[in-house]
Parts: C-alpha cells; sequence; structure tokens
C-alpha cells in the first residue's frame, strides 16, 4: 500500500537527503552549516530593523522594536512547535520509505500553516495594546510598541507559512534551500529598512512592514520548489487538507514542543515585564542582549536542528546505534562551540552592545548581563541539545515537563522572590544560569536512563 524505501529514494529529488546512509558527522555539519547561514539571515530581519532604527529613530523606537522579541515568540511559539512535531513526522517517514505518508503530513502542514497563521493575524493584531500594558511597557515608549507589534502581525501569515516551509523542507534532509530563500528575503528587508526609514524618514511601523513584505518572497520562493513536480513532497493545491490520522499525529509529537516553546515564552515575557519597570533604558539594553545572544546561540540552535532530522530519520529507519552515535556527536558538538562562544561574548560584550546603541547606559546595563549569563553558555547548550534529541524520538513530553517546570516556574518564583526582597536587576540576569544548571542535571539523568531510541515504537504501541 505504501512505497518501499526504494521507491521512495527514487522519487527524492537531489534537494532531499537520506541520513541513514553515509557518516553521521559528515551528514550532520553538512546538514548544520546551511541551517547555521540560514539563521543568522533570520536573526538579520529584527537585527537590522533594531540596528537601523536605532540609529535614525533613537531610543524609543529601539526599545519598542527590541522589546518585541519576547511577545512575538509568545504569541507563535505553540503554532512554531507543532510546525516542529510536523517535521519529525516527515522525517521519521521518508527514513522508513513511506512515500504516501510523507506527501499526507506535508499536505496537511501547509493547511495547518494557513488556518494558524490567519489566527495569529487576529489575535496579534487586535490584543498588542492589553499584552504589552500587561508587559507594563513603558508609556513613552508604548505608542511606538503598539504601532511597530501591529503592523508586524499583519504579516503572521507569512511568518507561519515561511516556518512551515522550512521544516518541511529540513524534515527532508534539505537545509540549503532555506538558506537561499533567507539571503534573498533579507537583503529586501534590509534594503526596505533603509529605505523606509533612512531616505523616507516613515516611522517604526515602516520596519515591521519591511519584514513582512520580504517574509512574503521567502514564502513565495518556498512554494515554488514545493510545487515543483515529480519529487516525494511534490505540493498539490488541491490536496491542501487537514488529514486526520496524520493530523492527529503531527499534534502528538508537535504540542508537547509548542506547550514548551509557549512556557518558556510566558517565563520571558515575565522576566520582560521585570525589566520593563527598570524603564527604557533598561528594556534596550535587554533587547539588544537578546539580539546579541540570539546570533551567538545560532551555531548550537543548528546542531540542535541537524539532531532532530539526522535521529528521526535514522529511528525511522530502526538504525538504533546510529541513532545514538549522532545524538552523542550532537550534545558534544553543541556544548563545546556554546563555550567557545560565551567566552568571546564576555570579552567582546562592550562592542557588541555599542553596535546597537552607544548610550552609555544601555551599554553598561547589557554588559552586565552578559557577563552574568555568557560563561554558563554551555549548560543552556546541554538542555537544548537533550531536548533535540527527546523530540527527533518522538519523546517530547519530557523536554516539555522540565522546562515548564524549571524554566517557567522555578525561574518566575525565583524572580518574584529575589525582586520582592530586593531590587537589583542582577538578580533577575542570575535567574538563567541557575535554571540552566538545573535543567542540565534533570537531563543528563534522563538521557543516562530512558531508552529514547524506541520511543516511536513505544508510541505505536501505545496507540
Amino acid at each position: 500500500m505504501f512505497g518501499t524505501k526504494q521507491d521512495t529514494r527514487k522519487k527524492a529529488s537531489s534537494s532531499t537527503k537520506d541520513m541513514t546512509v553515509g557518516s553521521p558527522y559528515a551528514l550532520m555539519v553538512g546538514f548544520a552549516l546551511p541551517t547555521f547561514l540560514s539563521q543568522v539571515f533570520q536573526q538579520l530581519y529584527n537585527t537590522a530593523d533594531a540596528f537601523i532604527v536605532g540609529r535614525y529613530l533613537g531610543t524609543n523606537a529601539l526599545a519598542a522594536v527590541t522589546s518585541s522579541g519576547t511577545l512575538i515568540f509568545l504569541l507563535v511559539s505553540l503554532f512554531m512547535g507543532i510546525a516542529m512535531g510536523g517535521g519529525i513526522v516527515i522525517s521519521r517517514y521518508f527514513g522508513a520509505g513511506d512515500g504516501k505518508r510523507v506527501s499526507g503530513a506535508v499536505h496537511t502542514m501547509l493547511a495547518f500553516g494557513l488556518a494558524s497563521g490567519l489566527i495569529l493575524t487576529v489575535v496579534g493584531v487586535v490584543f498588542t495594546p492589553t499584552f504589552l500594558a500587561w508587559m507594563q511597557t513603558d508609556p513613552e515608549v508604548m505608542p511606538e510598541a503598539v504601532e511597530y507589534f501591529r503592523y508586524y502581525f499583519l504579516g503572521a501569515l507569512a511568518m507561519v507559512m515561511y516556518n512551515v516551509c522550512r521544516s518541511i523542507m529540513n524534515a527532508l534532509g534539505d537545509s540549503k534551500r532555506p538558506l537561499y530563500y533567507l539571503i534573498f528575503s533579507s537583503i529586501v528587508n534590509i534594503v526596505l529598512d533603509l529605505l523606509f526609514i533612512g531616505a523616507f524618514r516613515w516611522g517604526v511601523w515602516s520596519a515591521a512592514a519591511a519584514t513582512v513584505v520580504s517574509q512574503a518572497a521567502s514564502v513565495a520562493l518556498c512554494m515554488v520548489h514545493l510545487l515543483r513536480k515529480g519529487n516525494i513532497y511534490t505540493v498539490e493545491l488541491p490536496k491542501i487538507r487537514f488529514q486526520r490520522e496524520l493530523l492527529i499525529e503531527i499534534l502528538r509529537y508537535g504540542m508537547p514542543s509548542g506547550v514548551q516553546n509557549s512556557v518558556i515564552a510566558f517565563a520571558n515575557v515575565i522576566v520582560q515585564s521585570q525589566i520593563n519597570s527598570f524603564g527604557k533604558l533598561a528594556m534596550a539594553s535587554y533587547g539588544v542582549h537578546a539580539k546579541v545572544e540570539g546570533f551567538a546561540f545560532l551555531p548550537i540552535t543548528s546542531f540542535n536542528m541537524a539532531s532532530t532530522t539526522f535521529i528521526s530519520q535514522n529511528l525511522g529507519a530502526k538504525e538504533y546505534d546510529r541513532a545514538k552515535k549522532g545524538a552523542r556527536f550532537a550534545i558534544l558538538a553543541a556544548v563545546l562551540l556554546a563555550e567557545a562562544i560565551g567566552v568571546c561574548y564576555y570579552i567582546f560584550a562592550p562592542e557588541l552592545i555599542g553596535i546597537f546603541d552607544s548610550s552609555q547606559g544601555v551599554i553598561a546595563l547589557g554588559v552586565r548581563q552578559a557577563r552574568t549569563v555568557a560563561l554558563f553558555y554551555f549548560l543552556l547548550a546541554y538542555s537544548h541539545s537533550i531536548a533535540a534529541v527527546c523530540r527527533g524520538a518522538g519523546k517530547a513530553f519530557a523536554p516539555m515537563f522540565i522546562m515548564l517546570s524549571v524554566w517557567c516556574v522555578l525561574r518566575i518564583s525565583y524572580i518574584a522572590a529575589v525582586m520582592y526582597f530586593t531590587g537589583d536587576i542582577a538578580f533577575i540576569y542570575w535567574a538563567y544560569p541557575l535554571t540552566w544548571g538545573i535543567s542540565s542535571v534533570i537531563y543528563l539523568i534522563y538521557y543516562l536512563r530512558s531508552d529514547w531510541v524506541h520511543g516511536f515504537e513505544k508510541k505505536a504501541a501505545e496507540v
């Protein structure tokens, strides 16, 4: 009834990559490098906005843009987590050689992206003022923050659809085309930022408009590729609909990741609210640190994405020893890279923070936060690496529970307690390395004692 492994390989195009054969190390590095470059260009979206807005429109506008990350992540995190679950399903069936289910999962994912993008647009546009007031946004910053958020969420459909398309291509082992499309759209974004803000002197809303246009361009390129005839994943527009069995499976693997992302995002919004209470300099510095940290952590994120795809494909093909070997390599590479990056960030923090804002108050606070957390990046990398292994093995509930209990409940409780007894912002910064350390210990115990390599079989038996 379904295609064999050999049939699937015949129908797969050169853009897909079977990660069940060949050197695990070479495959994972080959996947991670284009993914890393893709992540770099994706970070350029909001970073270009922050840099150009900060230079042309001032600190208030910069605070409005840089404080957007936590709220945007909160609103999109559930959908993005479910998209990750769809990628796991596609990777598993691609590794198993089940072409019919690969195609069904692709079409179901696209239907999910269209529905969730429309929902996110309505929620983001309507409730932006409520969310920003709840986050204790500085009254001086509020008008421009509302303006930026509303224009940004008018393009939520393009944002969600690009991430869905990228998840589909990554699941099939293709990390190069998302890179090419992001390079193009990032250039479009930067050119439009310079044109709208630098030349036309339009307001902060135009930075969001530039992002929306560039994201829509990347979605158009993705769809042109996915509609190409003759591939295992070829999209046919009439088939874009929810297929019940596959939607349930996507939700089963994706919902825990979505909930995990949401609770982390919720915790970060609580932290952002505490930061906002310290005024616009604290808002700007915290946002700039988040931009720098976002770039700094891209190599680790790239290895995690490679790990999830590699493990899903190999466990789908029942290559258990190969999956274990890939997991060990990905964890070690991520931890070593993270610490090297952390040391560099610790040393060059003043220069990196100063790229975005030359205000001494912003630089001082940004450097204080950077030098509190940077040397502990290896803990953050370890936690994320084990979570990626679990997701790739279809065991997404474990990282969800750990993140919910440690990165959400414990982190928020700690911040509430220390802010009750002291008003020093440094104690908020320390919430991150403390919770990274605790989650890493829990993840280590889980990784050593759980039978994660048989996650798919156990899940199928339960169903």
